[in-house]
């Protein structure tokens, strides 16, 4: 996404937690020509969301686009019955962060009276849990874990609704993309199951997600807001 952004034109500052990792991505697309920083911030922590909004707009003047991408998994852990601390926890980051971050530079684009915010979903948010893609796995993947996830993409679909009739107001767009099945080295019975499961018989590569972006931060979707498009090869269909 950080890539398709930048081929297109956007100077783009990819964030997470570990500025290094950010940093040494952007320099390998700098190399390319394209105009891409690295920086960070924590999600968990409103003050550092602020202060990372507060860089890129001294240092810029304005955000036309915000992608919420970041998401922290592996806190809540013990299967169904695991530890609610950590449940609670991922929440903190995945459901109160997602809304931090949203509405401290959605104020910029607020006050200017445009942009576009792209929130990265999945299908984990439209449906519900199918062991039969983990047969196979050896317990590699599946299990009954990752209810947090379920419950976090769940809200950013429905979140994505309202942050569309506040902005809306205002010009600005918010839209979500219900992503399923990108490879990502998963188990060999998986990456079958999956393909199986699909309309289009793969899984998505790193080129498929680049377009959808590019027409949701452009002007070519300015009449679209509050939809959660679904980026799965079709898995929700069948």
């Amino acid at each position: 996404m950080t890539a398709a952004l930048a081929d297109a034109g956007a100077t783009v500052i990819t964030a997470s937690r570990t500025l290094e990792k950010n940093e040494t991505y952007a320099a390998e697309l700098r190399e390319r020509g394209l105009d891409v920083r690295g920086d960070c911030y924590d999600q968990s922590d409103e003050k550092s969301v602020l202060a990372f909004r507060d860089r890129v707009i001294e240092a810029y003047g304005k955000v036309d686009v915000l992608v919420n991408n970041s998401v922290q998994r592996g806190l809540f852990t013990g299967g169904f019955y695991g530890d609610l601390d950590g449940f609670t926890k991922s929440l903190i980051v995945n459901g109160t962060g997602l809304y931090a971050v949203t509405r401290a530079f959605g104020e910029n684009m607020e006050k200017r009276g445009s942009g576009s915010i792209i929130n990265i979903g999945s299908y984990m948010g439209n449906l519900g849990k199918n062991p039969a893609l983990y047969e196979g796995t050896g317990g590699a993947m599946g299990g009954w874990g990752g209810a947090d996830y379920f419950y976090h993409k769940g809200a950013m679909h429905q979140i994505t609704r309202f942050f569309a009739t506040y902005y809306g107001q205002f010009g600005v767009r918010c839209n979500c993309l219900a992503l399923g099945g990108c490879f990502n080295d998963q188990h060999p019975a998986f990456v079958e199951a999956y393909s199986k499961a699909t309309c289009l018989g793969r899984l998505a590569n790193n080129d498929d997600v680049k377009g959808i972006v590019v027409y949701l931060a452009s002007d070519a979707s300015s009449y679209v807001t509050g939809a959660v498009i679904p980026v799965d090869g079709g898995y929700s269909v069948k």
